[in-house]
Order: structure tokens, then C-alpha cells, then sequence
């Protein structure tokens, strides 16, 4: 009965919003380009990358997750209706936001076509090898969205700025290893994988290129990492990330096997912010920020 009563009320939306989408705009999105109302005036959000740079863009928005995990966007969060999870759209309290566009992505694609049945829904997606030509195509695409094209070019052309200065940086480090830590539980990542970017488009040489590409990364014991032996260790826990409890990825890497890598004896671990690069990846605000924490981090050493 309960998805009978939301159907019913999406259809109801649906006919009192039809005269609204009358301008619209094709915009590139991870599905392709679709149609789109033009400067939509309510928009509800379910992609926290998304969310991250329509902020930098000053795009309000109305509607969005209640938790999004990361600090820099609280105010977003609370300046806008909930309307439910990443995971769990709260359909009725969407159905009342009335939005104009949802935008979704990433934890959320998976809602994109019953969200469709409550106002136009796009999959804006980042992820994964690529990521840096994703977030620059998906800011260009929100300015067009919301008539902001030329702050998306401001922005675009600091991005590209900060990108092509760190590259310098990137390949003149050395070699790199990429670690979650989870609690205990350790996993690297090599090019190809969702943070393959750091790799393959910042420049950075991989200490192994051949390492199984999975969403979460090649479980590995202490003595891969010892024998390895990377220049640089660029950390990112997860546990942090989301606010479970456990170890610290400080703690989990603190023993003797790692403690006799270069990189821990040169003291070149840097600990990624969690949050930045495991839940807004991709977002403007976001890339910005990673690539701040690791030209410091490499600045140090040189």
C-alpha cells in the first residue's frame, strides 16, 4: 500500500508540473545527455558530490539526504529540507518539497528511475579512473543547468590551475600506495580503481600497478605493504569516514612490519581526509581540498 500511495501522489505532482517543464536544456549526465528543465528553481539532491560543487556554485538547494557526512557541507544540509537517505529517498516527504529537478548519483543511482516517478531525475555519477575529466564535465554541465556559466569557468579555470601545479609535484615523489584502512582491516588501490585518479591523472607513480580493481580494493596483509616498501603511503580511513568506531587508521598501520617502509621511516604517510575522498569524491570543493593535503604533504618532503 505504501508504494500504491506515493505512485499515486508522483502522478498527481506530475500533472501539476507539466507547464514547468515546458523550457528545458540537454545537459551531459553519467547516463548520457538528457533533457532537462532549464534553471530549475527547487531541486532536491541525493549525490553529495553533486552537492558539494552546486554549493561552490552558490546553487541553493532544497531538498537533500539528513546526514551527509561531511563536515564542510553541514550548513547545506541544514538549511534543507531532508528528504530521507542516500539509500532510502523519503518519497512523500519529496512528493511535498515539490522539486523541480532531483539530481542523484553514486550511493543514490540506484534510485533514479523511482525517482523519476516524482519529478525529472538525473544520474550524475563520478567515479572511479577519470575522475578529475568527470567532476570538471559535471561542473561545466550544473553551470549551464542553472545559467552560472561563467562561475563554473572561474571555477574550472582555479581547478585546472591547481591541477596542472601539482602535477610537478606528483611525478617527482616517488612511489605511491594507496591504503583504506577499515578498523583492522587493510586494502590498497592501484590504477584503474576508484582512486586511480591520484595515479593516472595526478601524475603519481603507483609502487604497484597490478592490483585488483574492486569497489573496496585488494585485501592485503602487512607484510604486502613491507615488501612493497612505497615511498609514499596516502591513507584513507574508512571507519572515519562514516563515524563507525573502531581503530584508527593510525593505529592500524602503527606496527613493526610497516614501520619498515621508506615511507614511514622518511615520514612520508599522509592521512587523506576520509570524508573528502571516500564520500564527496568528486565534487568541486572536495578535489580541491585532496589536492591542497597532499601539496603540503609533498612540499614537506621536498
Amino acid at each position: 500500500m505504501r508504494n500504491f500511495h506515493w505512485v499515486a501522489l508522483a502522478f498527481a505532482a506530475a500533472l501539476g508540473t507539466q507547464a514547468s517543464l515546458a523550457d528545458t536544456i540537454s545537459i551531459e549526465t553519467a547516463s548520457g545527455p538528457a533533457e532537462v528543465p532549464s534553471q530549475p528553481a527547487k531541486i532536491a539532491v541525493f549525490d553529495i558530490a553533486a552537492i558539494d560543487t552546486l554549493s561552490a556554485l552558490g546553487v541553493e538547494i532544497a531538498g537533500a539526504p539528513a546526514n551527509l557526512y561531511v563536515d564542510y557541507l553541514e550548513g547545506v544540509a541544514e538549511a534543507a529540507e531532508p528528504v530521507g537517505t542516500l539509500f532510502e529517498p523519503d518519497f512523500e516527504a519529496i512528493n511535498a518539497l515539490q522539486p523541480d529537478l532531483i539530481i542523484a548519483g553514486g550511493r543514490s543511482s540506484s534510485q533514479v528511475e523511482a525517482l523519476s516517478a516524482l519529478a525529472p531525475t538525473i544520474d550524475m555519477t563520478i567515479w572511479g579512473d577519470g575522475l578529475l575529466d568527470q567532476a570538471r564535465a559535471r561542473l561545466f554541465a550544473y553551470g549551464t543547468l542553472f545559467g552560472k556559466s561563467e562561475e563554473a569557468g572561474k571555477l574550472d579555470q582555479d581547478l585546472a590551475n591547481a591541477i596542472d601545479a601539482f602535477k610537478q609535484q606528483g611525478a617527482a615523489a616517488g612511489k605511491a600506495l594507496i591504503v583504506l584502512t577499515n578498523g583492522p582491516k587493510i586494502s590498497v588501490y592501484g590504477p584503474g580503481s576508484r582512486f586511480g585518479w591520484l595515479h593516472t591523472e595526478l601524475g603519481i607513480a603507483p609502487a604497484v600497478v597490478e592490483i585488483e580493481d574492486s569497489t573496496h580494493g585488494e585485501g592485503v596483509s602487512f607484510e604486502f605493504i613491507r615488501d612493497v616498501n612505497p615511498d609514499w603511503l596516502l591513507v584513507i580511513d574508512r571507519a572515519a569516514a562514516v563515524g563507525a568506531d573502531g581503530a584508527s587508521a593510525r593505529e592500524t598501520l602503527n606496527n613493526k612490519l610497516v614501520a619498515e617502509t621508506t615511507a614511514w621511516k622518511n615520514g612520508q604517510v599522509v592521512y587523506l581526509d576520509a570524508a573528502r575522498i571516500y564520500i564527496s569524491a568528486g565534487g568541486y570543493q572536495s578535489v580541491l581540498g585532496t589536492l591542497s593535503d597532499l601539496s603540503a604533504a609533498f612540499s614537506k618532503a621536498n
